[in-house]
């Protein structure tokens, strides 16, 4: 068979497909694996393949697909990503997710130019050259390249990916690709027993693409005896002790790393590409895991937004809470406000309980009035808040109004009065087409000193990751000061508001960017720390 090497590194592939049903957890697993090979001393990156004909999800509904996760380099791509970002601890770029859309996007682009020289252009071998192109951007820039390929096995969006795979295994050998399929071994109550029935069919639905898994990861919510794995992978044909079982953790996403790792799955990849197990360092994620399973304190923060019936939406939110409180010693009780039925009359009874609030990120009109009608009751109140992005931009609205007194004060993205202390960028205000044409990816930012944002950064320059067309309108600025707003970060220049903070309240911060994006387990982000220390200590100020 034909290898391929490279003078820096003979990078291995990992792909990871799934099978039997959606959102059993590919992401975590790949993440997972990731971390494990990591933490054994080999270098590591991700990717995710989506078979959606979307160029990217940027214009997907949040309640369709889960939050956009950007990038630094500014590419809107799969939450996925977000998993492989916190579970390895470093950035990747818009080379880590490649979607249906891009590649034929890419092809048909290359035909129109006369690229194919006036052959007839076709899924075999053009569409997959392609995908395959785009599968090897890392080659030989580091030890593994694991790729996750979205979608069911079955799906027929999938199937230019899965002969891609194929034709990967072929050119590069068994000791240069390894397949992991992740399936599911349902438990039948009114039978009392597993069954593995669904398994069998998804491996050979795999098969007849001329794949065979090495591993097979099962998803079961009970534990896999001795003859169930022999039988798996008897009908499959994969070794038995290949056939790992993956059951649902108890507390947290975390410790899936440290229970793959107790079923050997690193050893078994290592062992199976002919690498050395190197020792396995994971002593600090186990500690991160275990403050998060047994923390001392214990805080409820409410979350207000619109896209609060799917918690995806707010994804990386919901992770950064997780990381910071566990380095605030702190387990974070997240309560989902639904900010269209909030109003000032309700805010007071709706809100009673919760120790802490953070406004969420949005597009559009719908359940504006609920997230400022939430703002101004902690402003009033003394509750810690955190705003991000639009939730920022609200905290504005409700300071304009009701401390400076401008009535009318609103954002041009919901009115077009004299008075829209939110305003839409000079350079969006000619776009036409929705998709990528934001204010997107990583943007510096310059702090003041003796501020909260200071406190929290312990830093004067930062870059954070954005996703907007609005700004604080400069016009503003002098009446928002004069009553007390402290503009606490701007770009460099000075001419866009990056933070904003009330300086006479418990902590009270609101910012532009998306500090979600960065938040990552074991380290997590500044501003939740500081945020979830604020509303720890406040809890706690009797103690």
């Amino acid at each position: 068979m034909k290898e391929i090497s490279t003078p820096e590194k003979h990078t291995k592939y990992i792909f990871i497909t799934g099978g039997v049903l959606s959102s059993l957890g590919k992401g975590i697993a790949s993440a997972s694996l990731g971390l494990l090979l990591k933490q054994r001393g080999y270098s590591v990156t991700i990717m995710k393949l989506d078979p959606y004909i979307n160029v990217d999800p940027g214009t997907m509904n949040p309640f369709q697909h889960g939050e956009v996760y950007v990038t630094d380099d500014g590419a809107e791509t799969d939450l996925d990503l977000g998993h492989y970002e916190r579970f390895l601890g470093y950035s990747l770029s818009k080379k880590n997710n490649h979607t249906t859309g891009q590649v034929y996007y890419e092809v048909i682009s290359k035909e129109r130019k006369g690229h194919y020289l006036g052959k007839t252009v076709q899924v075999i071998p053009h569409i997959t050259n392609e995908i395959k192109r785009r599968m090897t951007t890392f080659d030989g820039q580091y030890d593994f390249v694991i790729i996750e390929i979205g979608g069911t096995v079955g799906d027929i969006e999938s199937l230019p990916f899965l002969e891609s795979q194929r034709q990967m295994w072929l050119e590069r050998g068994p000791l240069n690709v390894l397949n992991i399929h992740l399936t599911y071994v349902p438990y039948i109550k009114s039978a009392g027993e597993l069954k593995t029935k669904p398994t069998q069919h998804s491996v050979k639905a795999l098969m007849e693409f001329g794949i065979r898994p090495d591993i097979l990861l099962c998803r079961t919510e009970h534990k896999l005896s001795k003859d169930m794995r022999q039988k798996i992978g008897l009908f499959c044909n994969v070794e038995e002790n290949n056939v790992i079982e993956v059951m649902d953790v108890e507390s947290t996403i975390y410790e899936v790393p440290i229970m793959l790792s107790k079923r050997e799955l690193d050893q078994i990849v290592l062992k199976r590409l002919g690498l050395a197990p190197n020792p396995l360092d994971i002593d600090g994620w186990s500690k991160f895991v275990n403050k998060i399973k047994s923390p001392k304190y214990d805080v409820t923060v409410a979350l207000v937004g619109k896209y609060t019936k799917y918690q995806d939406s707010y994804k990386s939110i919901v992770e950064a809470f997780i990381h910071a409180g566990s380095i605030n010693n702190s387990k974070v009780r997240i309560v989902m406000v639904n900010s269209e039925e909030l109003t000032e009359e309700n805010a007071a009874e709706t809100l009673k309980g919760i120790d802490g609030i953070l406004v969420g990120p949005g597009f559009g009109n719908r359940g504006i009035e609920g997230k400022v009608a939430a703002i101004k009751h902690v402003r009033e109140n003394g509750i810690p808040f955190f705003g991000i992005c639009l939730g920022m931009q609200c905290a504005v609205i409700e300071f304009a109004r009701h401390v400076c007194n401008i009535e009318k004060a609103n954002s041009r993205e919901f009115d077009d009065n004299e008075f829209c202390v939110i305003d839409l960028m000079e350079e969006q205000k000619n776009v036409k087409e929705k998709g990528g044409t934001m204010r997107l990816g990583a943007y510096p930012c310059v702090i003041s000193k003796n501020t909260q944002a200071h406190k929290a950064y312990s830093e004067l320059e930062i870059s954070e990751r954005h996703r907007h067309r609005y700004e604080l309108n400069n016009k503003f600025r002098p009446v928002l000061e004069e009553h007390g707003m402290v503009m606490s970060g701007t770009s460099p220049d000075g001419s866009l508001v990056e933070i904003m903070e009330l300086p006479n309240h418990p902590w009270f911060v609101g910012v532009q960017f998306h500090p979600e994006l960065k938040s990552r387990a074991v380290t997590g982000h500044p501003l939740f720390i500081s945020f979830i220390k604020a509303v720890v200590k406040q809890k706690n100020k009797d103690l």
